[in-house]
């Protein structure tokens, strides 16, 4: 199988089967989910899930947030990793965006970045869901199921990973296809067991035909997403 098949075997399996793929993160608005991403590096969105409702309840805008201390802020963001860090993170992201912007939350990955807190890999995940722009996200679920199934080569860095992906993926998917990998690699394609035996992907994974054949045996047809859709309900 080539590169250019097997990006459009992954793509069609991924349209017939998740066709409208979205964060697992609550949101009402752009200021709500930015502070959500914010949170959610090295947390899981379940977590964030948990704490944003009390947060945005005490600072409903990003004016609110603006005019917050640390001492208000910190407390409910506690649990949250890192919650030191990142409630300087908001705290100067929403004094730059009222001071900037006018506090309309930036909708390009060039104006995102010079938030405090906001990386590449946050721009493109605001620009995507928000916006539907063709921007890749690139975290460790994208990092690790591209790798394996064969759509990136010798990728050693994210934004290696995500040039190689937006190489072949037509710009009107990258922002379903950011959600489609990342929910595949939470779910089916974990880091230590992949769940290969219910995998709908595994006929043109490279990583289950070098390293997965042997151990989970030939097996029928893949499954249809049900499978995929219980992986994920059984954690919520």
């Amino acid at each position: 199988m080539t590169k250019k098949e097997r990006y459009l075997f992954v793509l069609e399996w991924f349209q017939e089967h998740m066709p409208h793929p979205e964060t697992e993160l609550h949101y009402r608005n752009p200021y709500e989910l930015l502070v959500a991403v914010i949170l959610s590096a090295q947390c899981t969105d379940k977590r964030v899930n948990i704490v944003t409702p009390s947060l945005f309840e005490a600072f409903p805008t990003v004016e609110a947030l603006a005019q917050a201390s640390f001492e208000t802020v910190e407390p409910i963001v506690r649990s949250i990793s890192f919650a030191n860090n990142k409630t300087r993170h908001l705290l100067g992201m929403a004094q730059r965006v009222v001071n900037a912007y006018n506090g309309d939350i930036p909708d390009t990955v060039d104006a995102l970045v010079t938030l405090s807190g906001v990386g590449r890999k946050t721009a493109n995940v605001i620009t995507s869901v928000l916006h539907q722009q063709p921007n890749m996200a690139v975290d460790t679920h994208v990092f690790r199921v591209s790798e394996r199934l064969g759509l990136t080569t010798h990728a050693k860095t994210p934004l290696q990973t995500e040039q190689q992906l937006i190489k072949y993926i037509p710009q009107e998917l990258v922002h379903k296809a950011h959600h489609w990998l990342i929910l595949h690699g939470r779910y089916i394609c974990l880091a230590r067991r992949p769940k290969c035996e219910i995998c709908g992907l595994r006929t043109a994974c490279k990583y289950f035909q070098s390293e997965m054949k042997q151990k989970v045996g030939n097996l029928e047809t893949p499954q249809s997403a049900e499978a995929v859709r219980a992986a994920m309900n059984a954690k919520h």
